[in-house]
């Protein structure tokens, strides 16, 4: 059986070589966009097996904030690059791979493990489950019913087109703000907005696109989108899509404003939203909301518990209630029996030898906990069992939150 390794700066670039093969992408990788990837290389956290000489699987871990409901942040182990090679598939690399990096990250002191599922039915089996999902709209522009001669936000804001030093400048305090306020947002480091901005060329399709703030009447910096065109003609008429990379808005009229901006562009009948979340203001902020039409709708950001007390209590409860539940988890890291307390106050959570009134998979747990999906519905299904009458209905009503979790990013 091959060991898991832990990547040096040596094998860097094999190993590299290695995760384009796994994602079915050209195996060989200019110079400039593996000297990009280095700068994200942090020691320890790179992990892959190695078979004769070759990498044959790969996984890398890095640092994020995850928020949660109320406002608060957790330190998360989030996982992405994970492959194994075709001709090595089903020897168990990825399950020993999956168990050294969450050891690593529970022995840190992280509180969850995150990723983004190429697949879904991969990662349940290691203690996974989706916490938040995301739809994608497209938008009629000549349909949406907004006036064609829209110039600006009438309530004294205004659009203004930035550029990409720009960009650096504003977005990473912009984004701070917007993420405390989205259960289910994460961090972005100053990486992350040199990769996006084309500083870091770490792949070789990137284009800049163009990007637009929203600034409120009093001057502040409200909202932010970059977008790009098709630019398609046809018959001697422009007929263009307008595709959305990202937005967010630390306020409604932000993000009012910058949908109404891409739906008043010249040239652009179309506006591919971009994953957002499920009850986004976007199809509600046109007169006509028939004009949107979700086109897809999928799974995002999946979590792994590895503290549930220090999950449980680190998010807020609009109501008060108590519940004691049993978390099921092969791997150990969450397994037992547990006492949540919660009011609008705080929660405590404690180890308890109390009887159940749920019993759970840690999978389940990890489902539920921002708010993205419904204990009643988990129990209709059989995937939460009620040990006490009405328990579920309880649990449920405890930890809704007044809106979806949504993550904008993919890792």
């Amino acid at each position: 059986m091959n060991d898991v390794r832990t990547v040096t700066e040596a094998d860097f670039d094999d190993w590299q070589r290695a995760l384009s093969v796994g994602f079915t992408d050209p195996p060989v990788i200019a110079r400039e966009q593996l000297d990009a990837r280095r700068k994200k290389f942090v020691p320890g956290r790179y992990l892959g097996i190695v078979d004769d000489g070759r990498w044959v699987a790969t996984l890398r871990s890095f640092e994020q904030e995850l928020t949660v409901v109320g406002g608060g942040v957790v330190p998360a182990d989030a996982i992405s690059g994970v492959t194994v090679s075709p001709t090595h598939r089903r020897r168990g690399m990825l399950s020993r791979m999956m168990a050294q990096d969450l050891a690593a990250a529970r022995e840190r002191g992280d509180v969850v493990a995150t990723l983004i599922a190429a697949e879904y039915p991969i990662y349940g089996r290691f203690g996974f489950g989706p916490a938040t999902w995301a739809s994608r709209w497209t938008v009629e522009t000549r349909r949406s019913g907004l006036d064609p001669r829209w110039s600006g936000p009438d309530d004294g804001g205004r659009i203004e087109l930035l550029d990409a030093e720009e960009v650096r400048k504003l977005g990473p305090e912009l984004h701070d703000r917007f993420r405390l306020g989205r259960p289910g947002a994460i961090s972005r480091g100053e990486l992350w907005w040199q990769e996006h901005t084309g500083v870091l060329r770490t792949h070789a399709e990137f284009k800049e696109p163009t990007y637009a703030l929203y600034r409120a009447a009093h001057g502040e910096a409200q909202g932010l989108v970059s977008y790009a065109s098709d630019r398609t003609w046809s018959g001697k008429q422009p007929d263009q899509t307008a595709n959305v990379f990202k937005l967010f808005g630390t306020t409604p009229a932000a993000e009012r404003g910058l949908w109404h901006y891409l739906c008043s562009i010249d040239w652009v009948s179309r506006v591919d939203s971009g994953y957002r979340a499920p009850d986004d203001l976007l199809p509600l902020c046109l007169p006509d909301p028939r004009a949107a039409r979700i086109t897809e709708h999928g799974d995002w950001l999946w979590v792994r518990v590895l503290d549930v007390v220090r999950a449980l209590e680190a998010r807020t409860y609009d109501r008060e209630g108590a519940l004691v539940l049993e978390i099921e988890d092969e791997a150990g890291f969450a397994a037992g029996r547990y006492r949540l307390d919660a009011s609008p106050s705080g929660a405590s959570c404690t180890p308890t030898t109390a009887s159940a009134d749920l019993a759970l998979h840690v999978r389940e747990l990890a489902s539920v906990w921002l708010g993205g999906e419904s204990l009643l519905r988990l129990a209709a299904l059989g995937r939460v069992r009620e040990e006490r009458e009405g328990a579920a209905r309880q649990a449920d009503a405890l930890f809704r939150s007044p809106g979806l979790p949504w993550c904008p990013d993919m890792f």
